[in-house]
């Protein structure tokens, strides 16, 4: 019981209900008296103690109701589940029943979903947080379960010629591999997707943008307006105190000798500070079209401190999207820039060609050239001549690439012959590394 409570309210703590040691033990004395058996008795006493304002009733249904879908909590019985709580104690691995065969075969289907629960306590199953955990985990509970027999057994049917067996056994541990994983994706949803908003942001803003689901798309959005809000409120201040400049102690001096020397005054050696002009080149082929979304999207939601952008998008072809962004939301636009300029076979070179043709009368030692995109031009020529020429006329060149660096120059990838000619050339795979390169850009422009 004790168990259950414990891993039902980290639970609801993650989906941001707050509750007290105080209120933790009095929800421990109403289940203590009630049980498991009565689930409507238990809910109602346990929403009594742990859920206080109208949403947090609201959060605490969700919540009850999907941990009660666990396999474990379905058990027949009170007592089916303290013997799962308890066995921890009164058995070790090897005296357990680890024939995963005999399990799965079993009359009693409660056999086997009470192995999984127990070991899905040993191995610490309540602690997954992230998507990229789930086939660790799911290995973790089969190895417990007693994989080492299992595919001791399937090795022994293969050197004895028993291909029926063999074919038996593998399709076991194959339905029951699928199953544990159902149980695993169940568990993560119940932690994160249906937790706290906080945890899964944290999560999404480290996963590839490749890897976003369509389904993630305004929570992205949101996480997006989140860090440049932060970044407008870094750099404001930044650019506050580099547009005041240092003392000027001799005009103040001067300025107050009217008042005895007191300094009513203060005189400063002001700084022109040139606002940066940043254009950007951003590669909308399939394979990284979600990195040109979400970093479009990024880069004008700064434009309070950073509005001078003038961006072009390519497959094969440059195309201007400055306007678009100019007369549309940033998500229509980033959709629309993606819908104009996606499909089509990818020509670094050409599309370089293009954007010296735009901006030749544009680029100046105070512009900031972005290039992003994996640099995989399907073996055409990448026209090093122009990079190059516009390398020795702007002020810096960043190329990020979604790519890690182990895979530059491999393959149709150019990355190695276009890194000369750039300030920094970046791996640069989620909407955390973007935050950065921003980050780093607004350093360097104030």
């Amino acid at each position: 019981m004790a168990e259950f409570l414990r891993d039902f309210i980290k639970v609801l703590r993650a989906s941001d209900v707050r509750i007290s040691t105080a209120e933790a033990i009095d929800a421990m004395r109403a289940s203590t008296i009630i049980g498991l058996e009565d689930k409507a008795m238990l809910k109602v006493s346990l929403s009594q103690s742990l859920a206080k304002s109208l949403r947090e009733k609201e959060i605490f249904d969700e919540c009850y109701n999907n941990f009660f879908k666990e396999d474990y909590m379905n058990l027949s019985s009170k007592k089916d589940y303290e013997n799962v709580d308890t066995s921890l104690e009164n058995e070790s691995f090897d005296e357990r029943n680890n024939d995963l065969e005999e399990l799965y075969n079993s009359s009693d289907k409660n056999s086997l979903k009470t192995s999984m629960a127990l070991a899905s306590q040993e191995v610490g199953l309540r602690n997954i947080r992230l998507f990229t955990q789930t086939g660790m985990f799911t290995r973790k509970i089969l190895e417990f379960m007693g994989l080492e027999k299992l595919n001791n057994d399937i090795f022994q049917a293969s050197r004895d010629g028993d291909n029926n067996r063999e074919e038996e056994l593998k399709e076991i541990r194959e339905k029951i591999r699928l199953e544990i994983r159902d149980y695993v994706e169940h568990q993560l949803k119940l932690r994160t997707s249906e937790s706290g908003r906080q945890l899964r942001e944290e999560a999404l803003s480290q996963v590839r943008l490749s890897q976003i689901d369509k389904s993630d798309f305004v929570l992205m959005s949101n996480i997006v307006r989140k860090m440049a809000k932060r970044l407008i409120a870094l750099h404001s201040r930044r650019k506050r105190k580099a547009n005041r400049g240092m003392l000027d102690v001799r005009s103040t001096i001067r300025v107050n000798q009217e008042y005895d020397g007191l300094l009513f005054k203060t005189l400063w050696k002001r700084k022109k500070v040139d606002r940066p002009k940043v254009i950007t080149l951003c590669d909308v082929s399939g394979s990284v079209a979600n990195y040109a979304r979400f970093f479009l999207m990024f880069l004008y939601s700064l434009t309070e401190v950073l509005p001078n952008i003038r961006s072009f998008a390519f497959s094969n072809d440059a195309g201007e999207v400055t306007d678009l962004f100019d007369t549309k939301d940033i998500e229509t636009a980033s959709a629309e820039t993606l819908l104009l300029h996606g499909g089509g076979s990818t020509d670094y070179g050409n599309s370089i060609s293009d954007l010296e043709g735009f901006i030749e009368n544009d680029i100046d030692r105070k512009t900031t050239l972005i290039i992003l995109g994996d640099g995989r031009s399907n073996y055409s020529d990448p026209r090093t001549d122009i990079m190059k020429s516009l390398h020795e006329k702007s002020k810096r060149i960043i190329f990020l690439n979604p790519e890690p660096k182990s895979l530059w120059g491999t393959g149709d990838s150019e990355m190695n012959r276009y890194a000369p000619y750039c300030h920094k050339a970046k791996s640069c795979s989620s909407l955390a590394d973007l935050e950065k390169v921003v980050d780093d850009l607004l350093r360097y422009a104030f």
